[in-house]
């Protein structure tokens, strides 16, 4: 029997050594580097990846390289087209990451039952066929030409691929595949790489786009080696919370469009459903008034849309106040409070406050900060703002009402759903032309004045 040969990988980055190391020295981490069994590759063993002739490429100047622009697939789904920039590229690997149980699965599913055109492979390593069966028939889509393929080993994988030729194959998922070459378990670092490796080289061979499923660590980050993300073309973060039925797609990376597009997704017993105009959800339709309450237009990603954020102001029961919000960073909700009781003279430093962003969603836009404030003083007043007012500007730490980017687009989505008056920032107003707009803009210079407008 051989010899078993060992070799330390590091987690984070995916370096080798010989031997263990305290402090990885390719990235820097410390207690990193974990042991793994491992096989060096043979010709017996090499996996058959369709077209791979082993020929060596030749150098070719720039100017003698034919290039027409990259062939798109329609995936017959609008927000999954717009993340990933007009859809998959021929040739591509994409890589998509979640928490367990976010929808990733079925959403690729829908896709492969979407596509009647070509045909799908489906391998799963986590469930079973009739599982996937079970997911399809609540999804209520039938497509004859969407193969599934519950396989973990990829040798077996290239064998059907080869026989097969299908258009699209989906990957669920990358830890749960292992290949012959290595003789290290499922899941551990040297076969997520050498499994990705493959399945890169099949697509750039073949012209067969490939999609990923990868699972995500506790701190959110994709598990396995860094280098899983270097090697695919797109990498796609989809995420949500747990008590809210919505989903959102965000490109992290992406060889062929832009990563600041975003897809929005609502979840159903029938599966994912696309929301074309997602302020209109996250918006409450409620009759009456109510203190706390305020409108922003935030930008998120290249969409605008429209938000509602709500606060609370109440007395400190215990002695020492809380701050606490939901969705909204909790160290920038701290510096608008000393912005209002420093330079506004609002005392709140005595009360409760609680900010909550409605429908689950995570801003990072401080365009909502104008909003924020409105909303902490309409609960610390108990005056409820108007209904048809909105809000899209920056606080400054003086007091100043600061411009924000791409103002017309914000302007525009407010209107759009029928409201009357949009409060910018004096510094913003100067560029646009309002009479293009019905809507009524209103610019503010500081804090004070935006008070003296709302609340008289």
């Amino acid at each position: 029997m051989a010899k078993q040969k060992t070799i330390f990988f590091c987690q984070n980055c995916g370096a080798q050594a010989s031997k263990w190391i305290g402090r990885c020295p390719a990235c820097g981490e410390w207690n990193t580097y974990v042991e793994e069994v491992i096989k060096k590759e043979t010709g017996k063993n090499r996996s058959p990846v369709s077209g791979d002739d082993g020929r060596i490429q030749q150098p070719v100047k720039i100017s003698e390289i034919e290039f027409d622009h990259e062939k798109r697939i329609d995936t017959q789904n609008s927000e999954l087209n717009r993340v990933l920039g007009g859809g998959l590229v021929s040739g591509s690997v994409v890589l998509v990451g979640g928490e367990p149980g976010i929808g990733k699965s079925t959403l690729l599913l829908q896709i492969a039952l979407s596509l009647q055109s070509m045909k799908v492979l489906y391998v799963t390593g986590e469930e079973s066929k009739q599982q996937i069966k079970l997911r399809a028939d609540r999804i209520g889509v039938d497509n004859d030409s969407c193969y599934i393929l519950a396989e973990t080993n990829t040798q077996q994988v290239f064998q059907h691929l080869e026989k097969l030729q299908p258009g699209l194959v989906i990957i669920d998922s990358i830890q749960t595949l292992h290949t012959d070459i290595l003789e290290s378990s499922a899941g551990s670092i040297s076969q997520i790489r050498e499994c990705a490796a493959e399945f890169h080289k099949y697509a750039k061979i073949t012209g067969v786009p490939v999609i990923l499923i990868g699972h995500i660590t506790k701190e959110g980050n994709l598990a396995g080696p860094k280098v899983l993300e270097h090697m695919v073309d797109t990498v796609l973060q989809f995420e949500g919370e747990r008590n809210y039925g919505y989903r959102i797609l965000r490109s992290a990376k992406n060889r062929f469009g832009s990563t600041a597009e975003l897809g929005i997704f609502e979840m159903h017993n029938n599966g994912l459903r696309e929301i074309i105009d997602p302020s209109e959800i996250l918006l409450t339709h409620r009759e009456n008034e109510l203190s706390g309450i305020a409108i922003s237009a935030m930008i998120e990603g290249m969409r605008p849309m429209l938000i509602e954020t709500q606060a609370l102001v109440s007395s400190a029961t215990y002695g020492t106040p809380l701050r606490s919000s939901t969705g909204f960073d909790s160290r920038r909700l701290n510096m608008l409070l000393a912005v209002l009781e420093k330079r506004s003279g609002f005392k709140l430093g005595a009360k409760d406050v609680f900010l909550n962003i409605a429908g689950g969603l995570r801003v990072d836009d401080p365009a909502i900060d104008l909003a924020v404030i409105c909303a902490v003083l309409s609960s610390n007043e108990d005056i409820p703002i108007a209904k048809n007012n909105c809000f899209a500007a920056e606080v400054g730490l003086s007091g100043e009402i600061r411009s924000v980017n791409r103002i017309e687009q914000r302007i525009a989505e407010a209107e759009k759903l029928g409201l009357e008056n949009i409060f910018i920032s004096q510094y913003n107003s100067k560029g646009i032309d309002s009479k293009k707009f019905r809507i009524n803009i209103t610019p503010v210079q500081r804090v004070e004045d935006v008070f003296s407008k709302i609340f008289g």
